[in-house]
């Protein structure tokens, strides 16, 4: 049975106030970082995903990734290191900082990311892309606009795996024929966003013009988004928000807010009501696939509010955006509330991107 997590009331309300300041903003982090320190080495329970061809392909996940083998699967593992390392940037001297910096210098040691990336040199192309890969990149953007002398070295040895991960996005793109507009892994538009952010922060160029060039040709032309339709049952990632808050980053402002015009009419103008879009509501911490409702909730609210970011002051929509934005960042705090290890293990990343962004 997967052990439970129980999080005081306090810890959702404390959260529940949009921060101000990094002081507020990690005024909880000890929470969030716990529930990444206690399972970026806890190795089972374990979804792995890997292909056998023959015998000697099996392994234990430390075998196969020994420096994501945790968090029940590689791409949660990524982020908890992700969550670990953006909130010491923000405060150094935390009460969880020698346990983390002491886990991230065993796990992203230069042997083992030297390993992950032979793993991916392997040839599933397919492997965690493009969800894990985007992840993983994000990692490295962290890792490299840091100045830490632990995370000077983590940057240094990431590189190897950060390159192969990179060139499985640069190989398929150009083949890639249609978006995937899923609520799961497999969606690109979020994916791209990630991806699109690592290329600015490492100044590749050539990567973000394969972005901007190819959130062009899949949406550029999209118009009358379906948000009715939305969630499906298992989304933790919402297709129509993703796909917005991937086209304010691409998109100049100006043109960015004649394409929402034409992609979701559907948002109330000069109406603080948030009921035109509603969270998801969890019926079952312990299946893994309902808990995605929960992240749904908080991927929702950083990409309104990114949106709210990209638009102009004074914004006919902006009220509504707000009023949304607000209301699903109580619905996913409040899951922190009374917790399973199937949202655990990777909520708080979630948490902490919509807390602390990167950049912010």
């Amino acid at each position: 049975m997967f052990r439970q997590i129980f999080l005081p009331l306090s810890f959702a309300f404390a959260l529940a106030l949009p921060a101000t300041s990094a002081a507020q903003t990690i005024e909880k982090a000890d929470d969030l970082a716990r529930l990444a320190l206690d399972c970026i080495q806890k190795e089972y329970p374990n979804k792995i995903a890997h292909v056998l061809r023959n015998d000697a392909d099996s392994g234990t996940p430390r075998q196969l990734y020994p420096a994501f083998y945790g968090c029940y699967d590689w791409h949660s593992a990524v982020h908890g290191h992700w969550l670990l390392v953006r909130l010491l940037q923000l405060d150094g001297n935390a009460g969880f900082a020698a346990e983390a910096r002491q886990k991230l210098g065993e796990n992203l040691s230069a042997a083992n990311l030297q390993a992950e990336a032979a793993y991916f040199r392997r040839g599933d192309k397919s492997f965690e892309r493009p969800y894990g890969i985007a992840w993983l990149l994000q990692l490295s953007a962290q890792l490299h606009g840091w100045d830490d002398p632990d995370a000077k070295r983590w940057a240094e040895a990431i590189v190897p795996v950060e390159q192969e991960a990179a060139n499985r996005i640069r190989e398929w793109l150009p083949n890639l024929t249609f978006p995937v507009r899923v609520g799961e892994h497999a969606q690109t538009a979020f994916a791209f966003g990630l991806i699109r952010d690592w290329a600015v922060v490492r100044g590749d160029k050539a990567m973000q013009d394969l972005i901007d060039a190819s959130s062009r040709r899949f949406y550029l032309r999209d118009r009358d988004c379906p948000l009715s339709y939305e969630p499906s049952g298992s989304d933790f990632l919402s297709p129509c928000l993703a796909e917005a808050d991937l086209m304010r980053r691409v998109l100049p402002q100006d043109e960015f807010v004649r394409w929402l015009d034409g992609f979701m009419p559907q948002i109330p103008r000069n109406n603080a009501d948030a009921d035109w879009l509603l969270p998801g509501v969890v019926t079952d911490k312990s299946d893994g696939k309902l808990a995605h409702l929960d992240g749904l909730n908080l991927s929702r609210a950083w990409m309104l509010e990114g949106i709210i970011r990209s638009l102009p002051a004074g914004d006919a929509r902006l009220p509504a955006l707000q009023a949304a934005a607000k209301r699903h960042r109580e619905a996913g705090l409040s899951a922190f509330d009374d917790m399973h290890y199937m949202g655990s293990h990777w909520l708080g990343s979630f948490a902490t991107y919509l807390l602390a962004p990167p950049g912010a």
